[in-house]
């Protein structure tokens, strides 16, 4: 039995389109005319739809959202914990979903499933939806017979992260707006009120205070084609500056660079050094071993230079060292982790100390970029409030001259 896609009309003439399992085309259309459907296109849904294979060249991968893959993940774990077998599950899983793409990928699934293949065999054919962290825990949750208990871990782990996403774009929203309408004043009053004003100057014979010239030359600049050639080259340069660090060794040489950067440094190794610890928190306590957690868990670093050195960390295990001492020689990673990790591994509760570190770092960061969030909202307001004030001061100066010659 595989996945198909079909086309078909319904009685009034209107196309419906969807994914259904069956063993061949024929047996499909059958059931479309069953269901009172006339089948006009029947296709076999493969994992070209997921964004796997030679399409991926032309056509970005179809990703699921955190919101979905977490509700997913929840479904799953649901039912697999009240006994009922896996094919099962993704069935039920199916009818319950929204959206083609979402069961299509299902259809794909179980149809695998079904040939024989394990669940995260079926999982990993589809990279743009599960990712190698996803499979691995479903593989570990597979062999150790407690695949519900994991899914319930990954799909807390995804909530998690749709809250800590969510909570920051909140907090970027305010000051956003307030940074966007406030740049559309300054505009505003450069191109078309602040020349008016200007022009009742032009025929006076009296010098113009230097804020008044500056603020004409400013006005003058926006007026002109070279604002809008500025305009292109910031955003030929910012193209130029991300083809550039597509290049490996440009990225390394770039993430070492912000790591050195005060204040932007700890922020960013915390944030990393968070996720990195809580990914690898859950492979362990989902059976994983260690070796292949370093290895999977370093790929959700975003610095480059960080991912190397969990690279480094997981081949010094290989060769029999001390996963803390790996991480000390490293001389990257916070002081916390690799004193949680020595921990862990002194008493063999290494998935649970770090998970006591990631927390504490999460909670650390979550402070300091609320007091971020805090800080940038009145230096907003103060900086276009300084900005626009300049202005007026600008326009203002002369009329001040000339009330005083009346």
């Amino acid at each position: 039995m595989s996945a198909l896609r079909y086309k078909a009309l319904d009685a009034q003439g209107r196309t419906v389109s969807g994914v259904m399992e069956a063993d061949d085309e024929r047996q499909l259309r059958q059931r479309l005319r069953q269901q009172n459907l006339k089948p006009l296109t029947v296709t076999v849904a493969t994992a070209l739809e997921s964004g796997s294979g030679l399409r991926q060249l032309f056509k970005p991968r179809r990703r699921l959202s955190v919101n979905q893959l977490s509700l997913l993940t929840r479904q799953l774990a649901s039912l697999i914990r009240s006994g009922l077998p896996v094919d099962e599950v993704l069935r039920l899983t199916a009818e319950q979903s929204r959206g083609d793409h979402l069961k299509g990928l299902l259809a794909q699934v179980r149809s695998r499933v079904m040939e024989g293949h394990s669940l995260a065999q079926a999982m990993s054919e589809h990279p743009g939806a599960f990712d190698r962290m996803y499979c691995a825990m479903v593989r570990a949750g597979e062999s150790a017979g407690f695949l519900g208990e994991v899914l319930e871990r990954l799909a807390l782990h995804t909530e998690s992260s749709q809250q800590t996403r969510q909570k920051l774009q909140a907090a970027m929203i305010y000051p956003l707006v307030l940074m966007g309408v406030s740049i559309s004043v300054v505009v505003l009053l450069m191109t078309f009120v602040v020349p008016r004003l200007v022009s009742m100057f032009a025929s006076s014979n009296r010098e113009l205070p230097v804020l008044t010239q500056v603020l004409i030359a400013v006005s003058d600049f926006f007026r002109s084609g070279w604002a809008v050639l500025l305009l292109l080259l910031i955003v030929a340069a910012l193209a130029g500056f991300k083809t550039w660090l597509r290049v490996p060794d440009n990225r390394l040489r770039w993430h070492r660079w912000l790591l050195r950067v005060p204040g932007l440094s700890n922020t960013l190794l915390q944030m990393d050094c968070a996720r990195f610890a809580s990914t690898l928190a859950i492979l362990l306590n989902s059976g994983v071993p260690l070796l292949d957690g370093l290895r999977i868990a370093s790929e959700v670093l975003n610095n480059e230079q960080l991912r190397r050195s969990a690279l480094a960390v997981a081949a010094r295990v290989q060769e029999g060292a001390s996963f803390s001492k790996s991480l000390q020689q490293e001389d990257i990673f916070p002081p916390l982790l690799v004193q949680m990790a020595a921990n862990g591994e002194a008493n063999g509760t290494l998935g649970t100390q770090l998970e006591y570190a990631a927390g504490w770092q999460s909670r650390e960061l979550d402070v300091r970029l609320s007091t971020l969030m805090a800080l940038l909202e009145p230096l907003t307001i103060v900086l276009m409030g300084g900005l626009i004030t300049l202005i007026m001061l600008a326009v203002l100066l002369p009329v001040f001259d000339m009330s005083s010659l009346i």
